[in-house]
């Protein structure tokens, strides 16, 4: 019996040392990526989601992302969950979760090295701010002047720690348009979206090409433009069409229905907002299409 398993031990060793050793066997990789890039397309549909409106949705896919990103302690993972997450919060209206979340972003990237995120995260921290000032603004924009003002040295000063990164670059131009059209200061808010447009567009992201034209829309719109308002939401729907993106396109059919009004063009009008209503319904949102008729 001895002999016998000493034969077996002998054949083990040596089936072990041959497949180790044989020159055919494959390397084993130096690093795996197989967790981290279901981790990252889990964090790319969520984010794809959200940007159709389903935010509900979006914060469920998201769990997973993030549960992959803590698993493998991933630290740019981590911190893209959470910037992420704190989007989706802020357009659910949960504001003070929203803010909690970037804060938290910010503070892990700060901790990680990573400068471009961090800045990335406090950028979001000031759009939002930007956004609330916009939704309680009674008068006219004169009356916050002061109070957009104070965000602009924040926001170049991100920019200048996220500067080697382009999308933390476009982020800012458009967070400094927020800041400019606050301030009804027209000509620098569209410049600054036009430069976002410019990144967006040389790196063929759709979506945010087509937001930044919405943006200009809007700029042209407070500013009395509304014709050139018109042209600027026909070039946001034409890149929300290439994107298949139909709540932007919902979205920009329904102002293109503002401006009609503000144009005096009340049968236009209707037949924008019924555009949207249908977009609306057949993306799932029916109380969005219910509230335009």
């Amino acid at each position: 019996m001895k002999k016998i398993k000493d034969i077996i031990t002998a054949a083990s060793f040596i089936i072990i040392f041959v497949f180790s050793a044989c020159s055919t066997a494959p390397k084993k990789a130096s690093e795996v990526f197989t967790n981290r890039m279901i981790a990252a397309n889990q964090l790319n549909l969520a984010n794809q989601t959200a940007t159709q409106g389903r935010y509900n949705d979006a914060l469920l896919f998201l769990e997973e992302a993030r549960r992959l990103a803590l698993s493998t302690d991933d630290p740019p993972l981590r911190i893209k969950t959470s910037l992420s997450r704190g989007n989706i919060l802020f357009a659910l209206g949960r504001h003070d979760e929203a803010f909690d979340e970037w804060e938290s972003a910010a503070e892990e990237a700060d901790a990680s090295g990573e400068a471009a995120i961090a800045a990335l995260s406090r950028i979001y921290t000031i759009r939002g701010e930007l956004v609330l000032l916009s939704i309680n603004t009674e008068g006219g924009f004169k009356e916050n002047d002061n109070a957009a003002r104070v965000y602009i040295p924040r926001i170049l000063r991100e920019m200048s720690l996220g500067r080697s990164d382009s999308l933390t670059t476009a982020a800012g131009c458009e967070t400094l348009s927020l800041a400019f059209k606050q301030m009804g200061r027209w000509q620098e808010a569209e410049r600054n979206a036009e430069r976002a447009l410019a990144i967006h567009e040389k790196g063929r992201f759709l979506e945010d090409a087509a937001y930044d034209w919405f943006l200009i829309a809007s700029i042209r719109s407070l500013s009395g433009n509304y014709e050139s308002a018109m042209n600027a939401l026909w070039n946001s729907i034409a890149f929300d069409r290439r994107a298949e993106n139909g709540f932007g396109l919902a979205n920009s059919w329904q102002a293109m229905g503002e401006v009609h009004k503000k144009f005096g063009q009340p049968a236009e009008a209707e037949t924008a907002f019924r555009r949207a209503a249908e977009i609306y319904r057949a993306i799932g949102l029916e109380s969005r299409a219910e509230e335009l008729e």
